[in-house]
């Protein structure tokens, strides 16, 4: 049999944006820790469906839904799927975003909307379809990823930095708002980390100077202590995962 964790033993996770780099990551090690898990991508059915059996071979349940978050009605469908084959979802990672690059006076509604769309309204949508039933059983764990561009600014990155900062304000305040009903909401902000990524998709400059990037593992390892009981006592925080890049 197939030794694994139970720190996060008999807890759903949901963690958007998952078939690859932080979210597969978060995914596997949320799972190495006992949850039950789901795995959301967009269009991607090959890379969720990969993820979700590398999940299954850890001894846990695992599905992979496809569902842009952006759109309400297919977040409310991923969740109701979700909660109907693994029974709840006791943990809700917003992962998913896009960061495309653009020049502020480039900058069009469509790509503005486009970004807010996945990084904040995605979010929204994804928290409001599951903080009913949290509080219902009164306990909950809420993380909203954001990135240390948000909070140093970044060229050609306003959009993004501000659907992020959004994720902050959104986090901080329903810590408060959600508190007494158990629910925790964090927030983790990851520096630059090693991904798939080639080197030409980060803005210039980035990364000069720095000793190592981060891995997606360190990460996920923050992800999953603000999920355990080990966090009990934390909430309403921003963790920087950042190896003292940018120290805020």
């Amino acid at each position: 049999m197939t030794n694994r964790g139970t720190r996060l033993a008999g807890k759903v996770a949901l963690v958007t944006g998952s078939g690859r780099n932080i979210g597969r990551a978060t995914v596997l090690r949320l799972a190495a820790d006992g949850a039950d898990v789901v795995v959301n991508a967009r269009t991607n059915e090959a890379e969720a469906q990969a993820v979700a059996a590398e999940a299954r071979a850890l001894g846990v349940r695992a599905t992979a839904i496809l569902a842009d978050v952006a759109d309400r009605e297919a977040v409310d469908a991923m969740v109701t799927a979700a909660i109907a084959e693994l029974g709840r979802i006791d943990i809700l990672i917003n992962n998913a975003a896009i960061r495309p690059s653009k020049p502020f006076v480039e900058l069009t509604d469509e790509v503005w909307e486009r970004v807010r769309g996945v990084v904040l309204d995605g979010a929204l949508f994804c928290t409001r379809a599951v903080v009913p039933a949290m509080i219902e059983r009164g306990s909950g764990n809420i993380q909203f990823i954001v990135g240390g561009g948000a909070f140093s600014g970044g060229k050609e990155r306003a959009h993004v930095s501000a659907a992020k900062m959004g994720l902050v304000g959104l986090g901080r305040s329903l810590a408060r708002e959600l508190g007494p009903h158990n629910i925790r909401v964090n927030v983790v902000s990851p520096g630059l980390i090693d991904t798939s990524r080639d080197a030409a998709w980060y803005p210039k400059g980035i990364g000069e100077n720095i000793d190592r990037k981060g891995t997606v593992d360190d990460i996920a390892a923050a992800c999953a202590f603000l999920a355990s009981d080990d966090a009990a006592y934390i909430t309403g925080q921003t963790l920087h995962v950042n190896g003292g890049q940018g120290v805020v």
